[in-house]
């Protein structure tokens, strides 16, 4: 079978070769010839669509301009989209066999997209300059080239936008200070002495707050480890491109798991998240308890985003690692391999650390009594 990041999607002109998109000159490129053809790029804002809009209308976001055949692989559940007619033989998540066609392809079109900017060998070029920092890695591997096994994928995100107004009550605490008198015991002998003791103040606080969000941005892949793809999203949303087919040339773009409905509901925490520490900091004060917000959410709007990664995966002694790599500006995260004598030293040298700062608290606790 062939692969589907080399089958012909969109023939040359002058030879009928694949042509593929090159992150170099951001135009199709044929893998033969060499040839390139300009791809009209689109700039304009992107539509947000109504979350709650009507089912004819999401219909109609279902035209990804070609038409699409979706493969699902049974050893991990990822499921990518290919062009129909095309063909895979590995699972581009975690490189098993065993990939079948799906016949249910009604997903929502992504409105826009970022195109890959940094190619293969960058993507190659940035792991071996990141592992490099990477101070608990053995240390032959650190020094060896890595032979990964990159895929260029377009992973699945959602945006969302709305406005919110919600109101709050709290107990906001004010420190207050005074002078108590207090004993203790020196050489044997009660001494009185004066110190500065602190207390809380409570009051009752309430109000309201309003706050509209803009691109609140959810991975829409449940294939990732999420604190991995969380590392690399500085993506640069300001430079957006409405969805072309052309962009997926080359690639292959991942079938997006998570609904927008379970988008929203990210994108909800998320928001509330937000909006309890800016309360928080419009009450004020040295300490809030029983902080009880209620938020209502108006003009939910949406977006589905194809946004670039390089998923990458190599084998050191006998055991699989995996990294991303931003595919627009170059961020590295993944999983590595470390070095047991180097993190054993470590933890030996922070130990004897702790125990150098006790052993001096404890002889010389005279330097350390409340004056």
């Amino acid at each position: 079978m062939s692969n589907a990041t080399t089958a012909i999607r969109f023939p040359c002109a002058s030879c009928a070769g694949p042509m593929v998109f090159d992150a170099e000159s951001q135009n199709l490129k044929c893998q033969y010839c060499g040839a390139e053809r300009q791809i009209d790029k689109v700039l304009d804002e992107p539509v947000e669509h109504p979350f709650h809009g009507r089912a004819e209308d999401l219909d109609l976001l279902q035209d990804w301009g070609t038409q699409q055949q979706a493969i699902r692989c049974e050893a991990c559940g990822g499921e990518t989209l290919i062009p129909a007619g095309q063909t895979t033989s590995t699972c581009v998540f975690c490189g098993s066999p065993k990939v079948l066609s799906q016949d249910n392809v009604r997903s929502i079109r992504p409105e826009s997209v970022i195109p890959f900017r940094v190619s293969r060998d960058e993507a190659l070029q940035s792991f071996a300059r990141w592992k490099k920092k990477r101070f608990f890695m053995p240390g032959d591997f650190k020094k060896a080239d890595v032979d990964s096994q990159l895929n260029g994928i377009y992973i699945p995100y959602w945006t969302y936008d709305t406005n919110t107004y919600s109101v709050y009550s709290a107990e906001v605490g004010i420190y207050h200070y005074r002078t108590v008198t207090k004993t203790r015991v020196v050489n044997g002998k009660t001494e009185t002495y004066t110190a500065t003791e602190r207390y809380t103040v409570w009051h009752p606080a309430r109000g309201d707050y309003g706050r509209s969000f803009d691109d609140i941005l959810i991975p829409a892949s449940g294939h990732y480890d999420a604190d991995l793809l969380k590392k690399l999203g500085d993506f640069r949303l300001g430079e957006l491109h409405g969805y072309k087919p052309e962009y997926l040339s080359g690639h292959i773009s991942e079938r997006y798991s998570v609904t927008r409905e379970e988008g929203w509901e990210k994108a909800q925490n998320v928001a509330d998240g937000t909006i309890r520490a800016e309360i928080r900091n419009v009450i004020g004060g040295d300490e809030i308890r029983n902080l009880r917000i209620r938020t209502t959410y108006n003009n939910v709007t949406y977006k589905h985003l194809l946004l670039p990664v390089w998923n990458a995966n190599y084998v050191y002694k006998s055991k699989t690692y995996y990294y991303m790599v931003n595919g627009q500006t170059g961020t590295v995260s993944g999983r590595v391999p470390r070095s047991a004598f180097k993190i054993t030293l470590f933890t030996l040298f922070c130990l004897g650390i702790a125990g150098a700062v006790v052993w001096f608290i404890a002889s010389h606790p005279e330097l350390f009594a409340s004056s």
